[in-house]
């Protein structure tokens, strides 16, 4: 199994023709992703890559059927009515890439969301990837790099940082451990689904026997994923790595997510609540593999 997309989910993509679109397109395209269709308003029946093009999510809904997720790739300022969009039309999956949203349109599109019990990654997100089954996104950049990169297994990767979510997977790749889903859940303050709803689909996940986390200082996702442990909702062995070691308060590090204000957030305090119910916080990204390598042989 995996957590949000596998092989048969059926894919649209929000976008399709502008530049990013057209790339991630190809991406998606040749991983195997079972892409049905595209949607940018006033183009509709082109291609791309041979999927058909429709000027509204609807109408692509009525020639292709129901769909499962939309990846968006329209500008900052067109999001929450792309997704609003796709919402009406029963999609209950979406990704949304760009950065720079308007913090108001994605509480409104998280209100929209739970309204149609429907889910969203990002904004400010790379995606997500299940090996060997689909990218939604743009993780791994080109097909044949990620099938090369990543590996199926029993190993989950939820991360705040779109270089690292790519590190830390390549690094446990490289180290002989497959991958059952690497999500990116956007360096945003706001975002669809962090850190403890990803952990939450894990936990449900028999794939997944482990999780590595990466994480960083701003809002409160990693203190409760602490939360989620100490209520024995999460139960899995995870290994955390935490950014932003040197940050004072006030400092934003690398995301928009990711400031320091006070004591909350922190670095000490993110560290200090996981360490107090058993998660393996370890000091360098590249102690993630044989931190991983140790949990996964005790559970043998």
């Amino acid at each position: 199994m995996a957590i949000f997309v596998d092989e048969k989910s059926k894919v649209l993509i929000q976008g399709i023709t502008g530049r990013e679109g057209i790339a991630r397109t190809r991406l998606m395209k040749d991983y195997g992703t079972n892409v049905l269709a595209g949607v940018t308003p006033g183009r509709g029946g082109q291609d791309v890559y041979g999927v058909p093009v429709y000027d509204a999510v609807e109408e692509a809904v009525e020639n292709v059927g129901p769909i499962d997720a939309s990846v968006i790739f329209v500008p900052a300022a067109a999001v929450k009515n792309a997704a609003l969009e796709a919402l009406a039309a029963g999609v209950k999956l979406l990704v949304i890439v760009p950065d720079r949203v308007p913090i108001y349109d994605v509480l409104d599109i998280a209100a929209a969301a739970k309204d149609a019990g429907a889910r969203f990654v990002g904004p400010n997100t790379l995606g997500l990837l299940s090996p060997g089954k689909a990218v939604l996104g743009m993780i791994g950049g080109r097909a044949e790099r990620a099938r090369e990169w990543f590996q199926p297994g029993p190993v989950g990767v939820s991360s705040r940082s779109g270089g690292m979510t790519s590190a830390i997977a390549y690094y446990l790749s490289r180290a002989g451990f497959g991958l059952s889903t690497i999500v990116h859940v956007g360096g945003d303050s706001i975002v669809g689904s962090s850190h403890p709803e990803v952990m939450e689909l894990f936990e449900r996940d028999p794939e997944t026997k482990a999780v590595a986390m990466f994480g960083e200082i701003g809002t409160t996702q990693e203190e409760r994923v602490a939360d989620l442990i100490e209520q024995k909702k999460f139960t899995k062995p995870l290994v955390a790595f935490i950014g932003g070691k040197a940050a004072k308060s006030g400092t934003r590090f690398s995301h928009a997510g990711a400031i320091v204000d006070g004591n909350r957030g922190s670095y000490e305090s993110k560290v200090r609540r996981l360490r107090e119910v058993g998660v393996h916080v370890v000091d360098a990204v590249a102690d993630i593999p044989g931190r991983v390598a140790g949990l996964l042989a005790g559970n043998k």
